[in-house]
C-alpha cells in the first residue's frame, strides 16, 4: 500500500468517525491558544461532509501518487503534513474564529511540489495535464480571493498551502525553473487545443 493510500484511508475513517460521534476535531485559533495542539493534525483528516471528502480524496489520490513516485513516501508525507499544519496556523488572521477542517491546503502543497519536481523531459507523465491543472487551480483560487469569494471554502488557505509546497519542490529539483517553463508551455498548448475542439464540436 502506498503512503498516499494510507492518508486517504485515514481521512475517510476520521471523517466518518466525527460525523457519527459528533466530536469537534477541527482546528481554530481558540483551540491552538488553549493547548489543543493535536487539532493541527486531526483537522487535516476531518472533512465537513461526503462531497468535501470525495473531492479532496480524488485530488490527493492523483497528485499524492505522482509526488510519492517522484520523491518517495517520506518526502511526500513531509510536504503533506507541513503544508497542512503550517497553513492552519498562518490562516488564523484571515479566518478568525473559524473552525477549519480538511486536507485541501495540504493537497495544494502537494500539488505545488508536483508542479516543480516533475522532470522536464518528454515522458508521458510530464505531458499529462497534472502540471497545468496545478497552475489552473492556483489561478482559480487567486481570482476567487480577488472577487471576494465567500462560503465555506478557504481560498486564502489554499494559496498559502500552494506557496509552502513550492519551497519543497524547488529544493528537490535543481531544474525546477525548466520544469515550470515547460509546464506553462504545455498549459498554453492545452488551452489552444481546448479552444480548437470547442469550435469544432
Amino acid at each position: 500500500m502506498k503512503f498516499t493510500d494510507l492518508l486517504i484511508l485515514l481521512c475517510i475513517a476520521l471523517s466518518v468517525y466525527v460525523w457519527n460521534a459528533g466530536n469537534n476535531l477541527g482546528f481554530s485559533g481558540y483551540a491552538l491558544f488553549n493547548g489543543d495542539f493535536y487539532t493541527l493534525l486531526t483537522a487535516i483528516f476531518v472533512h465537513a461532509g461526503p462531497v468535501h471528502l470525495l473531492g479532496n480524496m480524488l485530488f490527493l489520490y492523483a497528485f499524492g501518487h505522482i509526488l510519492e513516485g517522484e520523491v518517495g513516501a517520506f518526502r511526500m508525507g513531509l510536504v503533506f503534513f507541513t503544508g497542512g499544519m503550517l497553513t492552519f496556523i498562518l490562516s488564523i488572521p484571515f479566518y478568525p474564529g473559524a473552525n477549519m477542517v480538511g486536507a485541501s491546503a495540504a493537497i495544494f502543497s502537494v500539488m505545488a511540489a508536483v508542479l516543480l519536481t516533475r522532470r522536464p523531459d518528454y515522458s508521458v507523465q510530464f505531458l499529462s495535464p497534472i502540471g497545468p491543472l496545478a497552475i489552473i487551480f492556483l489561478v482559480f483560487n487567486i481570482f476567487a480571493v480577488q472577487n471576494g469569494g465567500t462560503g465555506n471554502i478557504a481560498y486564502i488557505s489554499h494559496i498559502i498551502g500552494f506557496v509552502i509546497g513550492l519551497f519543497f519542490g524547488a529544493a528537490w529539483n535543481k531544474d525546477w525553473k525548466k520544469s515550470l517553463f515547460y509546464t506553462l508551455i504545455l498549459l498554453a498548448v492545452y488551452i489552444v487545443l481546448y479552444n480548437y475542439l470547442i469550435k469544432i464540436f
